[in-house]
């Protein structure tokens, strides 16, 4: 089932908002990294070709302030 435009749009809205929100003084974080997730596991994947070819971003260097 090929996802509807108007839901991917508005759970894109969603994140947006939902990261404004993370950033604002008194932001309840367990909320932002309970529901940040969800909305983003629900987006479909993107089609073939949409981002170049390259190195996996999970595969890549320990950047600072991250964990081994």
């Amino acid at each position: 089932m090929c996802p509807n435009f108007e839901d991917i749009a508005r759970t894109v809205l969603l994140l947006g908002q939902l990261a404004v929100y993370a950033d604002m003084d008194g932001a309840d974080l367990d909320f932002v990294e309970a529901v940040g997730p969800s909305l983003a596991v629900s987006l479909p994947e993107p089609p073939p070709g949409m981002f170049p070819p390259g190195p996996d971003p999970d595969g890549g260097p320990i950047h600072p302030g991250e964990n081994p």
